[in-house]
């Protein structure tokens, strides 16, 4: 798909060009990581639209291949950091070191420096060396000494969680999560694509099947063009109509900000694309709501207690919401 130079909307064949795109780019990771589609679609489609991904799942589902897969065929570097306790913000971003040989300081690039940063079970690192991660998630930039250093383009970070083992783990903070444009889990794959994967000589977790089928430089570009996609204002409403009721149920101590309705809103527009189509309709809010908004949801202790979840009050609340009608817009 070749971008286009000025901010107008992207045409019918643009879209077109997105969605072999796209599809070629699912189809490459599809080689190492089996019956996991519809959530390589939402990376990719937060790939596309300039956010990151965290990954909530049990060790041994295809995190990291996912990851390392998804570099692979943007044909992109990927780095991988594995957070620990003793972890140092240095360790991520990088740090001035001095050069004896010429008496120089200069600056030494952390592993943030690439395409795909996979950041290894985040939430083992104390909250210092996690908000290292805040400025070059949402500004592109690391600033260290007063110096501001842009990473490359695109800059897609995957972090995993374990929900299951906390022991020794330093919970996320609200800002933390909110720099994620999407939340979801691999889980384990069906029966038919299990057996696949369990079968010798099986292509699962080997990355080095996955062919490049587009350049890094190709994706920046695309995503640049794509934000210019057309969202009727009955969507919009629509959204923010999701975004208040969220924000006054009475289980919900805290909902969506403005911001998380933009991604949400971001997130549409590039899923539309991928199925071939220049606007947006109320099924791919109802489809992206939950994995866009939920991990931005605080819910109130008696809810918790009662055994509320934010994926179930967000699933409750956008069934409440009346979609636009068709000839609404």
């Amino acid at each position: 798909m070749t971008a286009l130079a000025s901010p107008a909307a992207p045409t019918e064949q643009d879209i077109a060009g997105f969605r072999q795109l796209h599809q070629r780019l699912g189809d490459a990771v599809e080689q190492a990581v089996h019956g996991k589609r519809s959530v390589v679609d939402l990376v990719l489609v937060s790939l596309f639209a300039g956010g990151h991904v965290l990954l909530e799942d049990v060790p041994g589902t295809g995190k990291t291949t996912l990851a390392r897969s998804v570099a692979q065929a943007l044909g992109g570097e990927v780095s991988r950091i594995q957070f620990t306790p003793d972890l140092l913000p240095s360790d991520v971003t990088g740090t001035t070191v001095f050069d004896p040989r010429d008496g120089q300081v200069r600056f030494r690039r952390g592993p943030v420096f690439t395409n795909v940063l996979l950041a290894d079970e985040i939430n083992r690192a104390a909250a210092k060396t996690q908000s290292a991660l805040l400025e070059v998630m949402q500004e592109r930039t690391v600033t260290v000494d007063g110096i501001g250093h842009p990473v490359p383009a695109p800059f897609l970070v995957v972090a995993t969680q374990n929900p299951i083992d906390l022991d020794g783990t330093y919970r996320l903070p609200e800002a933390q999560l909110d720099r994620f444009l999407i939340r979801t889990a691999l889980g384990y794959p069906d029966a038919e694509h299990e057996i696949d994967v369990l079968r010798p000589g099986s292509g699962a977790g080997h990355v080095e099947n996955v062919h490049p089928v587009t350049t890094a430089a190709e994706v920046a570009a695309v995503s640049d063009q794509l934000q210019h996609l057309h969202v009727a204002d009955p969507i919009l409403r629509y959204v923010r109509e999701i975004g208040v009721a969220l924000r006054h149920d009475p289980r919900v101590r805290l909902g969506a900000s403005t911001r998380g309705l933009r991604a949400l809103v971001r997130c549409l527009q590039v899923y539309a694309a991928a199925r071939g189509r220049h606007y947006v309709v109320p099924s791919d809010v109802q489809r992206l709501a939950e994995p866009v908004l939920a991990h931005r949801t605080v819910l109130g202790r008696d809810a918790v207690l009662a055994g509320h979840t934010q994926e179930s009050v967000l699933h409750e609340v956008v069934e409440t919401v009346q979609p636009p009608q068709p000839d609404a817009g």
